[in-house]
């Protein structure tokens, strides 16, 4: 039964809200504290770009194989307590990665990290959709706003540890310490009871999934959303994988300089998610992603054809800023497709986003071997236009109700 109209979220509710934030928090500075690192790692470990973005891929590959898996843990201990375990997890798992003495081990690490993280986004998710169910609106863009904040977070505390001159087997052990000790706190704020407690309603109906799951449109829409959300990765994984490497190595910038082309990406991606909400209100999420495809076409497209330290940094904060919305849209589309029972669409469109995590770090790599890392790079502006082509299945966002 809906739950009834109330004039304000509770004070549980807002704890439980906070108690979220704190997790999607937790897991982009988790990530974001890690990163910055890539380009010392690769140094040495004496490995060269395409082995480096095979290594890199390996975190995707990770969360390809455990994402299924995802369901049956929420089902069996809860979203918020998979979320709070996966963190922790994640967070020792960043310590391996300080630690690994040989590619193998590095490329194993990483495996074991996005495995973890996989499951993690679907329970926090999870947990997230439920409380935005109490709540009777929209407040997903908040939490991956919130996201880009730990990302930041965690960029600026590398980048000091690395002005600092502390080992990543120092730095990354105390990250890890301290974002684990923060989502067990969460843990105390978040909803009680089981999931099931708040759960979306499901189209029982005689033939819900049946054949009309099936049906042509439903697959090219399902397609063309995990194409939008791949896009939104791709750059994604430029900021994450290569924007430091590509100051430092392609620009000539100190490493100190050259975590901010990643910084700038998630921060820039941080204020549009946060503004997100009310651009969408007013032109409608097709608009918007347009809108973002050609800010991140034309941003990021500018700054390889006119290379410089400041405006690296500046097409990487465009590139972030023209995506920002772009997954949460597709995932919210997906869970709207018709004829697929609920949740359906959108596990689809989750697990197979991921292949942009997959294959973007090794095509990028490739590139780079065989010409240069400028030339990779041309990854980004094209995700842009891919937006821009197919931003026409995005629907225009809808009030949800409790």
């Amino acid at each position: 039964m809906p739950a009834p109209s109330l004039p304000g979220p509770s004070r549980e509710e807002r704890r439980a809200r906070a108690a979220v934030n704190a997790l999607f928090l937790t897991n982009g500075a988790l990530i974001a504290n890690v990163v910055p690192r890539y380009p010392e790692i690769k140094a040495d470990l004496a490995i060269d770009n395409a082995a480096y973005g095979i290594a890199i891929a390996a975190s995707a590959a990770g969360a390809i194989v455990a994402g299924l898996g995802a369901a049956a843990l929420l089902r069996r201990f809860g979203s918020a307590r998979t979320a709070v375990t996966g963190t922790i997890l994640t967070a020792l798992a960043t310590v391996l990665v300080a630690f690994a003495p040989s590619l193998a081990l590095f490329a194993g690490a990483l495996l074991v990290s996005g495995a973890l993280d996989s499951i993690t986004d679907v329970a926090q998710n999870s947990h997230g959709l439920r409380v935005q169910r109490r709540y009777g609106r929209s407040i997903l863009n908040s939490f991956h706003a919130t996201w880009s904040i730990g990302a930041v977070l965690g960029g600026v505390m590398a980048a000091g540890a690395i002005a600092l001159d502390l080992p990543r087997q120092v730095h990354l052990p105390i990250s890890a310490a301290i974002f684990a000790v923060v989502s067990l706190v969460a843990l105390r704020f978040c909803l009680p009871g089981p999931d099931s407690d708040d759960a979306a309603p499901v189209d029982s109906s005689p033939g819900a999934s049946g054949r009309a799951g099936l049906r042509p449109r439903t697959v090219f829409l399902l397609l063309a959303l995990v194409a939008v959300a791949v896009s939104g990765i791709v750059v994604e994984d430029a900021g994450f994988s290569w924007a430091t490497l590509y100051l430092d190595r392609d620009l000539g910038a100190s490493m100190a300089v050259a975590a901010w082309g990643f910084i700038a990406l998630v921060g820039a991606q941080f204020v549009g998610r946060l503004l997100g909400d009310a651009f969408v209100d007013r032109f409608g999420q097709r608009n918007v992603a347009r809108a973002g495809g050609v800010i991140a076409a034309l941003g990021m497209g500018a700054a390889l054809l006119f290379p410089s330290v400041p405006g690296t940094i500046a097409g990487f904060a465009a590139a972030g800023f023209g995506v920002a919305t772009l997954i949460p849209a597709a995932m919210h589309q997906a869970d709207e497709i018709p004829g697929l029972r609920a949740g359906t669409g959108l596990t689809i469109v989750s697990w197979l986003m991921r292949l942009g995590f997959l294959l973007s770090p090794p095509i990028v790599g490739l590139i780079a071997d065989a010409s240069s890392l400028r030339l990779g790079l041309i990854l980004v502006p094209l995700a842009g236009v891919v937006t821009l082509l197919l931003a026409g299945v995005l629907g225009p966002r809808r009030r949800i109700t409790g």
